[in-house]
């Protein structure tokens, strides 16, 4: 079995329902979803469709009402916090919409700053240089001093894609991670991370409603009212 064909999350019979006041809302309904190692998939479907739920679970940002997760051979559905946060800053690199940086922290700052929040920290020196060469990687060398106030929205997200793989994850998860740039600007920031798929071999697992998207991926998950109705291989 080559190792795009490996398993790396599973999904079953997921269900999640918020409740406000007396009224039970739900926002996934019986998802069952298989993600191997390497994939570029992207789940699509309208605002309010569960697309942010479905990642924030696989993320483990929040836990399922019901069903079982497993992540890399391991059960997460019920874990404590401490444990969900240390699975994800080990596992996981996150990839949002509004690209969520410190604003009082340069480029570099910025990139480390998960590396920092790790229990093991490796050697200042070490993640520098890990940091040099990941920034390199996304075209941000000539921006390493700025801060994100002086950057363009795509050189933010490309700060924010540096981020999620600073600490060499597994599986990134992006969540519209083109919705607040233009049509050229989003062409290049997803094509550089079919890039980073490519060579890196990282899973990338990405929301959004926008159709011109769906060219990019190597599968489509389609996703309404908190189920999943459609998967298909994306054409080439």
């Amino acid at each position: 079995m080559t190792e795009s064909n490996i398993t790396f999350l599973t999904l079953r019979s997921i269900v999640k329902e918020y409740q406000l006041g007396k009224t039970i809302v739900p926002a996934l309904q019986g998802v069952d979803l298989d993600v191997a190692r390497g994939e570029f998939t992207v789940v699509m479907g309208p605002s309010g469709s569960g697309k942010s739920t479905l990642l924030n679970i696989i993320g483990c940002l929040d836990c399922p009402t019901r069903g079982t997760y497993r992540l890399d051979e391991h059960d997460v559905s019920n874990r404590d916090f401490d444990k969900l946060a240390s699975l994800r800053n080990e596992k996981i690199g996150f990839i949002f919409q509004s690209f969520n940086l410190i604003p009082v922290l340069n480029v570099i700052e910025n990139v480390e700053f998960p590396c920092l929040m790790r229990r093991k920290r490796d050697k200042i020196s070490q993640l520098r240089k890990r940091v040099l060469e990941i920034c390199d990687d996304v075209g941000l060398s000539p921006y390493l001093k700025h801060r994100p106030d002086e950057l363009s929205g795509g050189q933010r997200q490309r700060v924010a894609i540096a981020r999620a793989l600073i600490t060499e994850p597994e599986l990134v998860l992006a969540d519209e991670p083109t919705a607040n740039l233009d049509s050229a600007t989003s062409e290049q920031i997803i094509a550089l991370m079919q890039q980073l798929n490519r060579d890196k071999g990282v899973t990338f697992l990405f929301s959004t409603h926008d159709p011109r998207i769906m060219q990019h991926a190597k599968r489509v998950v389609r996703i309404a009212d908190g189920r999943i109705i459609e998967e298909s291989a994306a054409a080439a």
